[in-house]
């Protein structure tokens, strides 16, 4: 359940001040969030059937149905909208996991439905074509893969870090290292499916039934090692 385009400022962190100044100065002028969501769902719905490369901002100006302008008012360049479109998307599946994460309950019911949704989130057709497009620019735009991927702020790794750790001090869990048991409970939850779908050996979503067994899997494996010993 994360991106930048040509050679922009965007992709650059040695952006002069001025240049942000008067890119916040654009940003403050479009204030209509149903405007700015309808430019987001025209280059989704561009970016999804074509790809990133393929993308035009003509093409994007006909899918939100709105004037090129208008778009600038908003947003940059395409660069930008994708990495707004992949932020936003992981935001509200990451929220959803967060939730889960927050659930009352006994452990092991708790980390089987983070397990199914984060596995569900990862394997759903537009996470894999936004995954495939990320992979396609990588050499030439890093930032859209550490926008994806999770070298970025409020990342799901820490949150499953803090997750841990609390339940290590709470006497559930065992783990010296927090953030080594999360980063092996995520990929014990999506390895096997989510890169079978990115790579096209999956063709459609996992069922339920898949998703259960493999949360049902991870867990179990994931519990023999760091489950507190009675």
């Amino acid at each position: 359940m994360g991106f930048a385009t040509s050679k922009s400022r965007f992709c650059r962190r040695d952006e002069p001040k001025r240049h942000a100044l008067r890119r916040m100065g654009r940003h403050a002028a479009g204030e209509d969030p149903a405007k700015r969501q309808q430019i987001l769902e025209g280059a989704r719905q561009v970016f999804m059937n074509v790809g990133f490369d393929a993308a035009s901002m003509n093409d994007i100006t006909r899918a939100a149905g709105v004037s090129k302008g208008t778009i600038y008012v908003y947003f940059e360049n395409k660069g930008e909208l994708f990495q707004t479109i992949i932020l936003e998307a992981k935001q509200v599946i990451f929220e959803d996991l967060r939730a889960t994460l927050n659930a009352e309950g006994p452990i092991e019911d708790i980390l089987k439905r983070f397990s199914i949704r984060l596995a569900s989130g990862m394997t759903c057709e537009e996470t894999v074509k936004a995954m495939r497009i990320a992979i396609g620019v990588a050499e030439r735009f890093p930032e859209l893969v550490r926008s994806f991927f999770g070298d970025h702020p409020d990342n799901l790794v820490d949150t499953v870090s803090d997750f841990v750790a609390e339940r290590t001090r709470l006497g559930e869990l065992r783990a010296e290292d927090p953030r080594l048991a999360a980063i092996q409970l995520l990929e014990l939850s999506t390895g096997h499916l989510w890169k079978r779908r990115l790579f096209g050996l999956m063709e459609a979503p996992p069922s339920e039934a898949e998703l259960v067994e493999m949360a049902d899997n991870a867990v179990a494996l994931f519990l023999s090692g760091y489950a507190a010993r009675a």
